[in-house]
């Protein structure tokens, strides 16, 4: 039976620290950690986001600013508001609440976004400096969580494992398999075309598993004693009038089969919050010329 890795109890725990860096940042520095969160129209899973990234923002002593707007907002209009963002130097970080609607153009927003106030990491600077290992990027929220997740079970030391991530997202899978590089994992990406699909995922030590696609993965996939990370969340139907929420891979098979496994919710959902707040104080930091060292960053 495998074990249950806690992404609740981790994101408390880096939540904590989280606030107090802020605390030494206005202590030390009379730095105040302030993120802006802008949504546009009604989706309700992104309003539902929305309200707990700002909770757990003002929760660590993180001031939020949020913005919203009508669907009917168009492109030129949401990038005068996010460049205003990026011309008020007591704003450190900026998020976007994806998805925008349809007639947005969503990655000139995104590229109008300043690098270095780009806590979701998705900023072609950032992007590239992950890639090419050279400065200080802010690195997307969900891979770092997921990598977190992984030490969490493991240890500190991921080098030389073999790591499958199973997904090859912008958001997730490309940059998820380069931080593992980066731990000096062997890494193998796997999607949709890859030839023998169960038999490579059989094949790792730590699966990382990001298709949006509900319980596809099943125990037979999973290496016995493997650490599994379930990125996917999903709604499925329960009968006539109820529904849950399901990770990409099948629970209860790979329960009995892996050495360790993030359940859905309550694993990687919370970590991609936590760590978007540790962003926005490596970005307070950077915008002042702090060494976050010196807070315990």
């Amino acid at each position: 039976m495998a074990i249950l890795i806690d992404g609740k109890a981790t994101a408390v725990r880096l939540n904590q620290e989280s606030q107090r860096i802020v605390v030494a940042l206005k202590d030390k520095f009379g730095v105040a950690p302030a993120l802006a969160v802008v949504l546009v129209g009604q989706d309700p899973a992104s309003q539902v986001y929305v309200r707990n990234k700002i909770l757990q923002a003002e929760q660590a002593g993180i001031r939020s600013i949020e913005k919203r707007f009508d669907a009917n907002l168009d492109t030129d209009a949401l990038m005068e508001v996010i460049e205003g963002l990026n011309d008020d130097s007591a704003i450190n970080g900026i998020l976007v609440q994806l998805p925008l609607p349809a007639h947005i153009d969503a990655p000139k927003i995104i590229a109008g976004i300043a690098a270095h106030k780009d806590v979701d990491g998705f900023h072609i600077t950032n992007t590239g400096r992950l890639m090419s290992g050279e400065g200080r990027p802010l690195m997307p929220c969900t891979p770092q969580g997921c990598v977190i997740l992984a030490k969490e079970h493991l240890g500190n030391n991921l080098s030389g494992k073999h790591a499958v991530v199973l997904g090859r997202s912008n958001i997730v899978g490309k940059p998820l398999a380069i931080m593992l590089l980066q731990e000096h994992c062997t890494v193998t990406i796997a999607h949709s075309r890859t030839a023998d699909l169960e038999g490579v995922c059989r094949s790792a030590d730590m699966l990382f598993v990001a298709v949006g696609r509900p319980q596809m993965v099943k125990g037979s996939w999973i290496k016995p004693g493997a650490t599994v990370i379930d990125v996917g969340i999903n709604r499925i139907s329960v009968g006539e009038h109820s529904s849950r929420l399901v990770g990409d891979v099948d629970f209860d098979s790979a329960l009995e089969v892996a050495g360790a496994i993030t359940p859905v919710p309550g694993g990687v959902g919370p970590m991609t919050i936590a760590c978007l707040l540790r962003n926005t104080l490596v970005a307070a930091c950077d915008q002042h010329d702090i060494d976050g060292r010196e807070v315990g960053l």
